[in-house]
């Protein structure tokens, strides 16, 4: 991809149809309309409940003759009291559809939400090594439109979300085969007004998700390369998203390579986001954030002995030298640059939920396929080493 082919509008149908390009938010009218929707339900956060993006998303909709209402009531950790909330208003507002728009909190909302909108089950039946859960006919889920205004999470390409169980105070991914997104509309305008801090922490989201996904074992070569391909757009354009804020062909890159990142995930993550989870349910921190800084940690522990996969990474973001440790210099070298703190100490988690922290990230399905298995004292260690000192 050239940088001037990043600003212009591209339709893509894999794995979902997805519309990309600057400006493209100005079509949502005559896309529902195709789609024969009528009345969708708008899930944001609460944080983004009163940006332009949804006001003008609401405009759209009104010219194109539809109705629309806003449920704002997620947390940047979705809860499954949430979910519940959502569900009801979807409900009482007759709505037909959810058109999820916003940071990977939104997107996972919208999409929990859908799971149970037209049914009565419990939201945990959806958990994600639970069986698939029979949806009758008259039950099917709602039409489900997802919009990202961060490049970070790579949400809007499939069902999973991971939601806070408030009683357990656990992440879990719920999702359902059957539920997959009818359009992913990917606007890079949209991401322009984010702030330096935010445009950091989600890209190394997406920087993350393409490292631990290639990292998974296994030979899946569609979620390699998107991984691969991800990371290399992530690499390019995050530095300059970061100190070019307005730079729309640098937001296009990464919301492009977030989006990669995110279908490359399917195949699985790490222990990264297994102790990331865990943290964010407990201390409701921001979840990109999280990553970036528990990163270096996972690395050091996972790297040693993938020399292979290392070489392949270290190329797809031109580095000229692709041993481990100098993999893993550069990566701790961006994380530096983009202002990432150098340890959950510094986000405010104690040490003193490291065991706890450790024994609850091993039962996290991220957990499951990392490349290299970690007892209860490694785990334990890890957390310890995140809190102390990650870089």
């Amino acid at each position: 991809m050239s940088d001037a082919e990043i600003l212009l509008a591209q339709d893509w149908t894999f794995p979902v149809p997805i519309a990309y390009g600057p400006g493209r938010l100005s079509e949502i009218g005559e896309r529902c309309t195709a789609l024969g929707l009528s009345n969708p339900l708008i899930v944001t956060d609460k944080g983004s409940r009163n940006l332009p993006f949804i006001s003008r998303l609401q405009v759209y909709l009104t010219d194109a003759g539809l109705a629309s209402d806003v449920y704002s009531d997620i947390s940047p950790n979705p809860r499954d009291d949430e979910i519940e909330g959502g569900r009801r208003t979807f409900r009482a507002g007759g709505h037909d559809s959810i058109i999820a728009i916003g940071g990977g909190s939104a997107m996972d909302g919208g999409k929990a939400i859908c799971l149970t909108a037209r049914n009565d089950v419990d939201l945990w039946a959806f958990e994600w090594e639970e069986p698939p859960v029979r949806i009758r006919p008259d039950q099917a889920f709602p039409t489900l439109i997802t919009i990202p205004t961060t490049a970070g999470t790579g949400a809007e390409t499939e069902s999973t979300a991971m939601v806070t169980h408030v009683g357990k105070g656990m992440k879990f991914c719920i999702c359902h085969p059957d539920l997959k997104p009818s359009l992913a509309l990917l606007d890079p305008e949209l991401t322009i007004g984010l702030p330096a801090n935010l445009t950091a922490w989600t890209g190394s989201d997406a920087m993350v998700h393409a490292i631990e996904a290639y990292c998974v074992p296994g030979f899946h070569p569609l979620c390699d390369g998107l991984a691969l391909e991800g990371l290399a757009l992530v690499a390019k354009w995050l530095p300059v998203a970061v100190r070019e804020p307005e730079n729309v062909t640098a937001r296009g890159g990464m919301l492009v390579g977030s989006c990669l990142a995110g279908i490359a995930f399917m195949k699985g993550l790490g222990l990264v986001h297994a102790v990331s989870h865990m943290v964010g349910a407990e201390y409701n921190t921001q979840h990109g954030l999280t990553n970036a800084i528990i990163l270096p940690t996972i690395l050091r522990f996972n790297l040693p002995g993938m020399e292979a996969k290392v070489q392949r990474m270290a190329d797809a973001m031109g580095l000229e030298n692709t041993s481990v440790d100098s993999f893993i210099s550069e990566i701790e070298r961006m994380l530096d640059d983009i202002n990432i703190p150098r340890s959950l100490g510094d986000i405010g988690i104690p040490t003193e939920c490291a065991a706890r922290i450790a024994e609850k990230a091993l039962q996290d399905s991220a957990a499951g396929t990392n490349p290299r298995p970690a007892s209860l004292n490694e785990m334990r260690d890890l957390v310890e080493n995140a809190i102390a000192r990650a870089r």
